[in-house]
């Protein structure tokens, strides 16, 4: 239904590609990012934008190998009082790597 809310994990999947070759992926909250550039400092597929002066990742679907450097860019956002707006999602399990506030693996995007 069109009221019904926006399920995160479903977020970008139309176009992805396959599981297999890119495991995980990226859900980025930029409406509440507050431009802190912890994620750009620890990871390369984060960058700051001169014209919007938010982040943003260079590649929302991400491999085995990329995945540290990014669990760790949502580790380190200070937004959201300390619990990001970088969420590492396995596309495999739909559950969410980091950051992980619950504990639980649920999705902690807020919108």
């Amino acid at each position: 239904m069109p009221d019904d809310p926006v399920d995160p994990s479903t977020i970008g999947e139309r176009d992805a590609p396959p599981i297999s070759e890119k495991p995980y992926k990226i859900v980025f909250e930029a409406n509440k990012c507050i431009a802190a550039g912890k994620c750009a400092e620890v990871s390369a597929n984060w960058s700051m934008s001169i014209t919007s002066g938010i982040a943003q990742p260079a590649s929302y679907f991400i491999t085995e190998e990329e995945l540290d450097d990014n669990v760790r860019a949502a580790e380190v956002c200070p937004a959201k009082k300390d619990r990001g707006v970088i969420h590492v999602v396995d596309r495999r399990t739909n559950e969410e790597i980091a950051p992980d506030p619950a504990g639980d693996g649920t999705l902690s995007v807020d919108w």
